[in-house]
């Protein structure tokens, strides 16, 4: 026999609004109330009429996470924030490819503007012009929260890493280490992720009394085709540097591999610094030095801030979060050779 709101709030001790409350918003009853009606719930299978709710509510109780590369592993685990946040809300998390979504000449906000979702999570900072139009329309504007990218002429609240420290953090480290020929390797020219670490490297070597000639500065994507292709073309400077900072762990992992391909040993010929510290970097040989973001807490905070924009949950006040990176150490690093 299926059982009701009503048999739960009887069984719990407790009113059909505080059940309600402890399915729709957690933050709203005590953590110890909230379990007792949890293992109430449990024992009795109780399932919550989502379509029933959502249209009480006039919400979807979903929200829209738009990436710009469903196969880059660095989002996995910003999803995973995400999720996890919105699962304390009792709401749930589609995902999209923006670029493929484009590709097929429907709207990136075609869910938003069908009302099956109630915010866009933006993960895409460079959207298209058609995007960028829909995008300054007040229903579409004050429903998107940008997070990891973001766009530099929008009025958006976002949620980053700190990008600019962490080239700084890179820079620090291989200067540390005696290097002082360190070439950068960007990721897309249009890109604010590749803006802001490489200012981030160009304002640390120049307070090291060093400097960044473009003739030391490549790359053209974040992925790890690009890094391969451009290990011939570290190869073929003279002088070679004798350290390569990359704006992406993809970059940096394919840059060692092409390296490999050319007699070149990392770090013995050339130290590599990545940036992200997706799950290969520990485990690729040798283990890549990076500057890792914390990619859960950039999902959870997009999430709040989502949710204070759509009127659920609690979230800074603050327009634009950044969160410190910090630098892992491992084995694509070394002094140079004298």
């Amino acid at each position: 026999m299926s059982v009701s709101i009503k048999d739960i709030a009887k069984i719990s001790g407790v009113s059909t609004a505080t059940v309600s409350r402890a399915l729709s918003d957690p933050t709203r009853v005590s953590e110890k109330t909230r379990q007792a009606i949890m293992e109430v719930v449990e024992k009795h299978g109780y399932r919550v009429n989502s379509h029933a709710r959502s249209l009480r509510r006039q919400r979807a109780d979903a929200i829209l996470a738009l990436l710009p590369d469903l196969g880059n592993p660095f989002f996995s685990v910003i999803l995973s924030g995400i999720e996890l946040e919105l699962q304390d809300h009792g709401m749930d998390l589609l995902v999209a490819d923006s670029r493929a979504t484009e590709r097929t000449g429907r709207s990136v906000f075609n869910h938003l503007h069908a009302s099956r979702v109630d915010g866009v999570i933006c993960l895409d900072g460079t959207p298209t012009d058609a995007a960028r139009a829909e995008l300054a329309e007040p229903d579409v504007a004050e429903r998107v929260v940008f997070a990891c990218e973001w766009m530099a002429d929008g009025d958006f609240p976002y949620v980053r890493s700190d990008n600019r420290g962490g080239g700084a953090l890179a820079v620090d480290h291989l200067v540390g280490l005696g290097h002082c020929d360190i070439a950068f390797l960007r990721g897309p020219v249009d890109n604010i992720l590749t803006e802001e670490r490489e200012a981030g490297v160009r304002e640390a070597l120049a307070k090291h009394g060093l400097d960044l000639p473009d003739t030391r500065v490549g790359g053209h994507d974040f992925t790890l085709e690009a890094g391969f292709e451009a290990a011939e073309w570290i190869a073929g400077l003279s002088p070679r540097p004798t350290a390569v900072i990359c704006t992406s762990d993809q970059i940096a992992i394919g840059l060692m591999s092409g390296l490999r391909e050319r007699g070149l040993s990392v770090p013995d010929d050339v130290s590599v610094v990545g940036f992200d510290d997706i799950a290969s970097a520990a485990y690729v040989t040798p283990s890549l030095t990076t500057i890792r973001q914390d990619r859960i807490g950039l999902g959870r905070a997009a999430a709040q801030v989502m949710l204070k924009r759509i009127g659920v949950g609690k979230a800074p006040e603050a327009c634009v979060c950044t969160l410190p990176v910090s630098l892992m150490t491992r084995h694509s690093t070394a002094a140079p050779k004298a």
